[in-house]
């Protein structure tokens, strides 16, 4: 039999050196403490283990909490599907405090997809919202919405620069892109860089990397001032259409030693028809452990990666949302920015 949790609320204040009432007003995160009083609570309720008892009042107020998540559609072996894993894991967190957890995927292509979620989620009134935001205004009038109606809301993997948000996890968007840009060039004569780019949707709407494609050529324009940087636009759905548009970059321009990099997940599209062409004389980059980016670092198609735990990601914005719901507590930080790890051929088979 474990051992009952008898730690009590005076037991915090009076170790903290706090009154009891300071300790509530941290607890339910209202009212007036200070920083420095409130990290010292809640350091105290870490080392002592305080559980309030948070499933009496629960049932006492009889709500029924839900919490929305509007992330892209996603094939197995893709950069959402990890994405999916840590949503899973979210909800086992949820689940104690009897919080539903429900998933709305929607086309990242397609604008009216992306609407059409964001309109089923806010009909079924939901208790908070955790999304990965692809098109800027669609997703601004979504925020500005739930705003209105109270209810909290998450950004992962990415974030817009508004203010009503209650936190973001994933990786620092623009710093990202200046780390690439820095790993892709490594102090080489570099006279032209190629941006691969995912053609999106038909508008032109959906632009979710721009923020680290900035950092990129923040740093080139920085570092390289002669140097040229071209995008060019790959259709996700179509592997002839790839393959017709390289292979006209590569007829076109003689150089055998180009800089490629993807600001996205689909760096093995790059890879896979090097792979075809028996081309390595390239220096590609790209992000994100997917098994198939993985597999092209190993073969030394993509020199490195920038990784992330897109799954721990989803798990804490969840558990961020469910903290705030029951214990009326915001995260410690609003931006919580996750490590850049980079990856390499020696040691992408260790990465955990």
């Amino acid at each position: 039999m474990g051992v009952v949790n008898k730690v009590t609320i005076n037991d915090v204040a009076r170790v903290a050196g706090v009154s009891k009432g300071t300790v509530d007003r941290v607890l339910h995160n209202r009212g007036e403490v200070s920083a420095k009083s409130r990290e010292k609570i809640l350091k105290v309720i870490e080392e002592l283990g305080y559980r309030p008892n948070f499933y009496a009042s629960i049932l006492a107020s009889k709500k029924d909490f839900h919490i929305s998540c509007i992330i892209p559609e996603f094939n197995e072996g893709e950069f959402w599907e990890l994405t999916e894993h840590g949503i899973l894991q979210g909800e086992e967190y949820a689940g104690r405090f009897g919080i539903s957890i429900d998933a709305r995927l929607y086309d990242q292509y397609d604008l009216d997809s992306f609407q059409n979620a964001c309109e089923e989620v806010l009909a079924s009134n939901p208790s908070g919202v955790v999304m990965a935001p692809m098109f800027r205004n669609e997703t601004l009038k979504f925020a500005k919405e739930l705003s209105d109606r109270h209810i909290p809301y998450v950004y992962i993997d990415s974030k817009l620069e508004e203010d009503g948000y209650l936190a973001y996890y994933g990786m620092p968007m623009y710093q990202s892109g200046y780390l690439c840009a820095d790993i892709l060039t490594d102090e080489r004569d570099v006279k032209k860089v190629y941006v691969i780019r995912i053609s999106r949707d038909k508008r032109g709407l959906s632009d979710p990397t721009i923020t680290r494609r900035t950092g990129l050529m923040d740093y080139i324009a920085e570092h390289y001032p002669e140097c040229r940087v071209e995008n060019i636009f790959l259709d996700p759905k179509d592997r002839n259409e790839r393959y017709m548009v390289l292979d006209k970059l590569f007829s076109e321009d003689s150089d055998p030693g180009k800089f490629i990099v993807m600001c996205n997940s689909r760096v093995h599209f790059i890879a896979d028809y090097l792979r075809d062409r028996n081309i390595r004389s390239c220096r590609v980059v790209g992000f994100d452990v997917l098994e198939r980016n993985l597999a092209a670092l190993r073969d030394g198609y993509v020199q490195a990666l920038i990784a992330q735990h897109s799954d721990k990601q989803a798990a804490a914005a969840i558990t961020a949302v469910t903290d705030y719901l029951i214990m009326h507590t915001a995260p410690a930080k609003k931006d919580n920015y996750t490590q850049m790890d980079i990856l390499n051929r020696y040691n992408c088979d260790y990465y955990l």
